[in-house]
C-alpha cells in the first residue's frame, strides 16, 4: 500500500490539521509516513496545503508530484491539483465552494457539500474533517477508528469540546463517499 495525498485550501480551512490527523493515524497503524505543510505568507485567506505519504514500505522521497488522491477545499486548489492526480486516483471536491465540472474521466471524483454538512453538524469549521472521512472511506488509507484514537490523543485541551463533533464529521464524510 502506498498513498500520496495532497490536501489543499485557503488558510483557515484546516487543510494542515486534516493532513496532520491523517499522518498521526498512519503512525498509529505503524506505517511509514511523511507530512509536509506549505502555506503562503497570509494567515487566513492565503493558500495552505500539505502532502501526506502513507506507505507500507520506506518512503524514498517526501515530494508528491502526481498524487494518488487529493482533497480540494477551494476553486484554486481544484484548478491546480485535478490535472496532477494519477490515473485511477481519487479527487475529493468541496462542492460547497467548487462548481467546476470534472475535466477528467480517468479518476474517481467524490463530490461533498462539506460546508453545508459541517453547518448541519453545528460546527462550520468541520468541512476539512468531513472530507478526510470521505478520503478514508474511498481509499482505506487508515481506519476511522484509528482517527478516533488519534483525536483522543492529540486534540489539545483548548479544543476538547470539539472532539465528538470531529468524530461525527469523519463518519458523515465516510457516508458521503460510500454513497458515490
Amino acid at each position: 500500500m502506498h498513498h500520496e495525498i495532497i490536501i489543499s485550501g485557503f488558510g483557515g480551512q484546516g487543510a494542515l490539521f486534516a493532513g496532520q490527523l491523517l499522518a498521526y493515524g498512519a503512525l498509529a497503524e505503524e506505517r511509514h509516513v511523511t507530512w509536509i505543510p506549505s502555506y503562503g505568507p497570509e494567515m487566513r485567506g492565503g493558500t495552505a496545503n500539505c502532502t501526506v505519504i502513507v506507505s507500507d514500505e520506506e518512503i524514498g522521497s517526501p515530494l508528491v508530484r502526481h498524487p494518488t488522491a487529493a482533497i480540494v477545499l477551494n476553486p484554486p486548489s481544484f484548478d491546480r491539483y485535478e490535472p496532477l492526480i494519477q490515473k485511477d486516483g481519487v479527487l475529493l471536491v468541496n462542492t460547497s465552494l467548487i462548481s467546476s465540472p470534472p475535466q477528467r474521466s480517468d479518476i474517481r471524483r467524490i463530490d461533498v457539500q462539506a460546508n453545508e454538512l459541517a453547518t448541519d453538524l453545528g460546527t462550520a469549521q468541520m468541512a476539512n474533517v468531513i472530507l478526510l472521512g470521505a478520503l478514508v472511506a474511498a481509499t482505506g488509507v487508515v481506519r476511522l477508528e484509528t482517527l478516533d484514537q488519534v483525536l483522543d490523543e492529540h486534540v489539545s485541551a483548548r479544543h476538547r469540546d470539539k472532539l465528538e463533533a470531529n468524530k461525527r464529521a469523519l463518519r458523515v464524510g465516510a457516508a458521503q463517499a460510500s454513497k458515490q
